[in-house]
């Protein structure tokens, strides 16, 4: 059993990792920013899995007067913490954000800064308790430039340097850091209103489809992570005791 932090864990992806995550037995407390959200996302919790209720705290990535006590209350729920994952973050299109000072810097905080600022906080709660894991949620958008989501990527780009950088730094002392790349997942980061339309990008559809076909006809069994067309996915297991690094194109 694993005591395990989630950012973002009402929602898309972050909610779907907390329910396999609770339905397995690992204790797990929500951060994110709605009060409310998190009151659902316990109660939805509670009735799939036996045993305490979540914990929950709330937690808002652009408020980093909020991570201390969140990650104290995490932690007094918990009885400990083994993993930090941060699912949360935000989305926009090129244009978009070109158009829109005030969405840009959201997403360009948000993102970069603001997830950064909270790593370096959970990275010295998780050494200060003798190590841990650290996964984040990046995107393939940070491995080359594309011209819908060219500051979006610059975001995910900037983010999985640092991660790189901070595993190196401290994974003798314990540290474990995770960063997952996501190709195309249909969650409100694809489907986002914008001027009145929603946004989804049918070029990544169509390559990730391309790619899924190509895996079932020819599968390859030794796939490094260099190997980004058909790199192995760790399983869930794999992710939380923070072994390698998930890539997924």
């Amino acid at each position: 059993m694993k005591l395990i932090a989630i950012v973002g864990g009402t929602k898309g992806i972050g909610r779907a990792v907390a329910r396999l995550l609770a339905v397995r037995g690992d204790r797990v407390a929500l951060l994110g920013r709605d009060a409310a959200d998190l009151a659902a996302s316990a109660a939805d919790l509670a009735a799939r899995a036996p045993g305490d209720p979540p914990a929950t705290a709330v937690l808002d990535l652009a408020r980093p007067e909020t991570y201390d006590a969140a990650l104290d209350e995490a932690i007094r729920r918990l009885g400990g913490l083994d993993a930090v994952v941060i699912t949360a973050g935000a989305f926009g299109t090129q244009d978009a954000l070109e158009a829109d000072a005030a969405a840009r810097q959201r997403v360009l905080s948000t993102n970069f800064t603001d997830t950064i600022q909270f790593c370096e906080v959970a990275r010295a709660r998780l050494l200060a308790g003798g190590g841990g894991t650290l996964c984040v949620l990046g995107s393939v958008a940070g491995d080359r430039a594309r011209k819908p989501v060219v500051l979006y990527g610059a975001t995910k780009a900037g983010l999985a340097y640092y991660l790189q950088g901070i595993d190196l730094r401290h994974r003798d002392a314990g540290l474990r850091v995770v960063l997952v790349k996501p190709g195309f997942v249909r969650t409100g980061s694809r489907e986002t209103e914008f001027g009145g339309r929603t946004f989804i990008d049918q070029r990544l559809v169509q390559v990730e489809r391309a790619r899924r076909q190509a895996r079932e006809l020819a599968p390859r069994k030794h796939a490094r992570p260099r190997d980004v067309e058909d790199a192995d996915v760790p399983t869930l297991d794999e992710v939380a005791n923070g072994r390698g690094e998930a890539w997924r194109v």
